[in-house]
């Protein structure tokens, strides 16, 4: 990237990172007095009546309202008042005739904790090697394929990224300055793209993908590798990808279900984009990757002699190295991170080296390749994600030997 692109893409960030609500600047707002809810598709008169309305009839104050333009509603986000229980608030909404859909304001985290030739830290990268990227990118390198991270901001100038990330916006915070310091959504990005052959740092899985960094998740506390979303912002974020043109989108997060997250994912789908999510691995965090048609990711472990093995459990049959992941961090450096987040990460890169060599692969033939050409891990029924062979079974043959 040029010099006069990346001023450009900070000035285009500083631009659009406007708050699209009540979003606080360290920390995310508490919501659990809110509720959120949206109506069918209607002229905006009627929607503002409605507002109007349901703000009186169940005495609520409107914290905010904006279109989907992914589904064609007006959500709405109202606050209640003294102390009244939401979930009773809900169900009584979600009866009313003019409210298409009524819900609390979930809340998600992301799944990570501390823990080549012409990239020096690549041979560190055994995660790498387990997914056999070397033979892999003799095939494909994810070039032009547009990937949206929805995670926390990436450093725009890191050395590993800066050609990389093509387009940004952000539902948390103001300004190109929250970016530089985020370190899980740096992370996420580097492992799916970062720059290879550049003399720095290491390789991602698609070093010829595109990313756009989605920032919809807040580092909790500020400084921490770990960070929470909740359905406001993802809501948000959902709805703008959809309508920029990704083709792969990366959810390194986890929480309860979530209808209108449910919805936006499953338009997501419709449209041919590839979802792939972090399994939380409990039943209260089998969300997003719970979504029919979603890709659902764990972490297994390959840093021990023998077999790689199955970190933790979930609904997932698909799972991807996540113990001690070399990967891009703020201030342009590099260091190694757990979770089924990088794991995720990883598989999001390899969609996209597949979409690649087949761009009208859909993202249940993409899933099924996955499936296939896996190996199963120890005492499981867990496949271990094998990027050489997934993209040689789509281009027809190659030698992953």
């Amino acid at each position: 990237m040029t010099a006069g692109r990346f001023s450009a893409l900070l000035a285009l960030l500083a631009w659009t990172a406007v708050l699209a609500g009540p979003a606080a600047a360290q920390a995310p707002p508490d919501t659990s007095d809110q509720v959120m809810v949206t109506y069918k598709p209607a002229p905006p008169p009627i929607w503002a009546r409605y507002t109007q309305e349901i703000a009186r009839d169940y005495r609520l104050s409107v914290i905010y309202a904006w279109t989907l333009s992914s589904i064609g509603e007006q959500c709405v986000v109202f606050q209640t008042l003294h102390g009244r229980p939401v979930r009773e608030l809900v169900r009584r909404l979600s009866s009313d005739p003019r409210v298409s859909l009524a819900q609390p304001i979930e809340t998600f985290q992301t799944q990570g904790s501390a823990g080549g030739e012409g990239d020096p830290y690549a041979r560190l990268q055994h995660s790498a090697q387990a997914l056999r990227l070397e033979k892999a990118h003799r095939l494909a390198t994810g070039k032009k394929v547009r990937i949206a991270v929805v995670d926390t901001g990436v450093e725009l100038d890191h050395p590993d990224l800066r050609d990389r990330v093509v387009g940004m916006k952000s539902f948390v915070e103001r300004g190109d300055r929250t970016f530089t310091s985020d370190i899980h959504g740096t992370a996420v990005a580097g492992l799916i793209a970062a720059t290879a052959g550049n003399n720095v740092g290491i390789l991602g899985v698609a070093p010829g993908a595109e990313i756009y960094a989605v920032k919809a998740c807040w580092q909790q506390p500020p400084g921490a590798r770990e960070a929470v979303c909740n359905s406001y912002t993802l809501a948000q974020a959902l709805d703008w990808v959809i309508g920029h043109g990704a083709q792969v989108v990366n959810l390194s997060l986890a929480g309860p279900k979530d209808p209108l997250l449910g919805r936006l994912i499953g338009v997501a789908l419709s449209k041919g984009i590839v979802v792939v999510a972090a399994d939380g691995g409990a039943p209260t965090r089998d969300f997003p990757a719970s979504v029919q048609g979603v890709i659902a990711i764990l972490g297994s472990d390959d840093t021990k002699e023998g077999p790689a093995v199955l970190v933790g459990h979930g609904i997932a049959t698909l799972a991807a190295p996540s113990v001690d992941i070399l990967t891009t961090v703020p201030r342009g450096s590099y260091d190694l991170l757990s979770g089924s987040s990088f794991a995720t990460a990883q598989v999001s890169g390899v969609a996209a080296l597949m979409l690649e060599r087949n761009p009208r692969l859909t993202p249940a033939e993409i899933a099924a390749i996955l499936r296939k050409t896996a190996h199963p891990l120890a005492a499981s029924t867990v496949g271990q994600v094998d990027a050489c062979a997934a993209v040689a079974s789509v281009a027809g043959g190659g030698n992953c030997d």
